[in-house]
């Protein structure tokens, strides 16, 4: 599965976390802490992704080039 560039903020309004993946429309996902927003929205590329192919519908090439981050302690 390709590799998306992932968006995570904090949403005052839902009070947590929410990311996205931009070139995949509407693909976004919630979580309390910004793991679990990423987990969720990683279960929910893999459907965006699934249905697309079941559709026949084109699925866009990442336009952006995904960082890996790592936090040391």
């Amino acid at each position: 599965m390709m590799d998306y560039h992932v968006n995570i903020f904090w949403s005052e309004e839902d009070q947590g976390y929410i990311a996205d993946i931009p070139d995949l429309k509407g693909c976004s996902a919630f979580g309390l802490t910004p793991e679990e927003a990423l987990h969720e929205v990683q279960i929910a590329k893999k459907a965006w992704i699934e249905a697309a192919l079941s559709e026949d519908l084109p699925i866009p090439p990442p336009r952006y080039r995904p960082i890996i981050y790592q936090v040391s302690s």
